[in-house]
């Protein structure tokens, strides 16, 4: 199963999350293969990324598109273009609508700094420091048409520390995104993690893995 799963990862950045699960695929761990980059960022970073990687990219511009669904139109075409049956979210800042998760069901996962559905949204870090949380984390769930409320496939805890700031924090979350997302991946490609009544269901010998895995540390 794992070896039919077209994956296909949406950017806009510097694409660090990306490279997480480009190395993940090289080294046959990631559950799939990676077949398409789409970015809406034109230059980015993460094109970069994939060009070494030697995977193929497409821009898909959002400020050409004059609503999200047709935007959203282009999303598809270009990942469908690719025969993509797996999509994932790296870093990408714009929020997909109806017409994407309607053409990919129960097939687009997304990673967030938080430990949801405490802090969805923009500047989790900031929200996070602001409520005096002493544990904040990364989440990685599928999408569904709210905002970052969708199944939680698995969550990581990082201890806020004394004397963080939202980029001392936001460097050890990310650490930990990099760690998790390619786990995640490999759960959902394989069939190991799975959507049951709106909870994610993972296969017990992986569900204790990713305990040991992703146990709060400084």
């Amino acid at each position: 199963m794992s070896s039919s799963r077209r994956i296909g990862v949406l950017v806009s950045g510097r694409g660090s999350n990306l490279q997480a699960l480009l190395d993940a695929a090289k080294a046959g761990t990631l559950g799939g293969e990676i077949v398409v980059v789409v970015c809406n960022i034109p230059g980015a970073y993460a094109l970069e990324r994939a060009a070494k990687a030697g995977v193929p990219s497409a821009v898909v511009d959002h400020k050409q598109y004059k609503d999200r669904a047709s935007f959203d139109a282009a999303l598809v075409a270009a990942l469908k273009s690719a025969r993509v049956d797996l999509v994932c979210l790296a870093g990408f800042m714009r929020i997909v609508g109806k017409t994407f998760l309607d053409a990919f069901p129960g097939a687009v996962l997304n990673i967030h700094p938080s430990l949801l559905p405490s802090f969805p949204g923009l500047h989790a870090h900031r929200q996070a420091l602001e409520a005096g949380v002493k544990i904040t984390g990364v989440t990685v769930h599928f999408v569904d048409a709210g905002t970052d409320s969708g199944p939680i496939v698995i969550q990581a805890a990082i201890p806020v520390l004394p004397g963080d700031d939202e980029d001392s924090l936001g460097d050890r979350v990310l650490e930990a995104e990099h760690r998790i997302y390619p786990w995640a991946v490999h759960a959902v490609a394989t069939g190991k993690a799975r959507i049951e009544e709106r909870r994610v269901v993972v296969d017990g010998a992986d569900a204790d893995r990713a305990a040991k895995l992703f146990n709060p540390r400084p």
